[in-house]
Parts: C-alpha cells; sequence; structure tokens
C-alpha cells in the first residue's frame, strides 16, 4: 500500500493504517477495504481549511449581498416613509383649512340663527303688546259697555219702583 492525499491539505497514510489493522488481527482484505473507506469519506465528508475558508469567502459575498439588498430595502422604505409623511402632511393641512371653513360657516349660521332669534323675539314681544293693547280696549269698551247697559237697568228699576211706589201710595 501506499500514501494516497484524500484532499491537497490532508494527508493519510493507507499503509501504515493497514499495518496497525493487521497487527490486531484483521485479515489483509478487512484492512484494505477499512482503509479505502476511511480515505473515501475523507475525500467526501472532511472538510479541508481551504474547503472552508471556501464557504467562508462565499458566505461573506452573500453577506454582503444580502446587507447590500438590505440597504436598499431600507433606503427604499424611508423614501416611501417620507413620501407617505408628506402625503399625510398635505392630507392634515387640507383638513385643518377645512375644518378652519367649517368654524368660519358655522359662526356665521349661529350669528344668524341668533339675529333670527332676536328678530322673532322682538316680533313677538310687539305681537304680545298690540294684543294686549287690543285686549284692554276690548275689555275697557265691553266694561264701558257692561256699565251702559247697568246704568240703564238699575234706571229702569228705579222708575219701576217709583211707578210701583206711586201706585202702592195712590192705593193707600
Amino acid at each position: 500500500m501506499t500514501t494516497l492525499t484524500a484532499k491537497p491539505q490532508i494527508v493519510f497514510d493507507t499503509l501504515a493504517y493497514s499495518k496497525k489493522l493487521r497487527a490486531v488481527g484483521f485479515t489483509e482484505e478487512q484492512a484494505e477495504a477499512q482503509a479505502e473507506t476511511i480515505i473515501t469519506l475523507i475525500t467526501e465528508q472532511l472538510a479541508t481549511k481551504a474547503d472552508l475558508k471556501e464557504v467562508e469567502f462565499a458566505l461573506r459575498r452573500d453577506l454582503k449581498e444580502v446587507e447590500a439588498g438590505l440597504k436598499r430595502d431600507i433606503k427604499e422604505v424611508e423614501l416611501k416613509m417620507k413620501e407617505v409623511e408628506a402625503s399625510l402632511k398635505r392630507d392634515i393641512v387640507a383638513l385643518e383649512l377645512k375644518i378652519k371653513e367649517l368654524e368660519t360657516s358655522l359662526k356665521r349660521d349661529i350669528v344668524a340663527l341668533e339675529l333670527k332669534i332676536k328678530e322673532l323675539e322682538t316680533s313677538l314681544k310687539r305681537d304680545i303688546k298690540e294684543l294686549e293693547i287690543s285686549f284692554n280696549a276690548k275689555l275697557k269698551t265691553e266694561i264701558a259697555e257692561s256699565k251702559a247697559d247697568i246704568i240703564k237697568w238699575v234706571a229702569a228699576m228705579l222708575v219701576a219702583q217709583a211707578g210701583l211706589i206711586a201706585a202702592m201710595v195712590r192705593l193707600l
């Protein structure tokens, strides 16, 4: 047996390994099969420092690509956030303007309603005063008419009593 190199940096002496196996009771065929199995494991499954360096390099490259992608994404998100913020600020300003317009309109409406209320109040007071005057005039007229009727009845009753007294005095 000879010395085989599984990978450039891993050297495995199959002859020395085979001798050790035969020394502990393995047959030559068993020792060779065991050595070949070890070589296969070394060449196919063990990573060398160079392999690890390659993987490390690839990972670092991938990490830089991911980092660059994330930075791009972050910048895009920040830009979008600024656009949304600017849009929201415009919307807020527009809403504040509408609120002020509504407030001004409501104040005008309130003033107009207060004026109408005062006009109605004045009109109602005038109507009440006119009704009071009219009522008082009618009441005075009715009282005067009632007085006149009462005086007529009293005078008629006096005349009737005087006539009755005169008739009674004649009879007596």
